[in-house]
């Protein structure tokens, strides 16, 4: 099985994806749409979103992984008595 890196509170990274075999990964103005509404629906209340660019067969992502009091916030979840590892 691969083993991923954990991505850490409050540390920027800068996400990126490629197309496989010079195919598009937006082929009109519908895919870039969808691709932004799923962004926010899970990426923005784990991530703050510092730049971005989509093109045809690529795109980029410059985020800060909110901390667990942040993400915690965003979901309306109390925080007292609950221990985030």
């Amino acid at each position: 099985m691969r083993q991923f890196e954990q991505l850490e509170h409050s540390q920027f990274y800068h996400i990126y994806n490629h197309a496989v075999g010079g195919r598009d990964l937006f082929k009109d103005s519908n895919n870039y749409e969808y691709f932004l509404k799923l962004y926010d629906k899970y990426i923005s209340p784990v991530a703050v979103t510092y730049a971005w660019v989509l093109m045809k067969n690529h795109f980029h992502l410059l985020v800060r992984i909110r901390n667990s009091d942040e993400c915690l916030n965003l979901t309306g979840i109390k925080t007292k008595n609950i221990k985030i590892n």
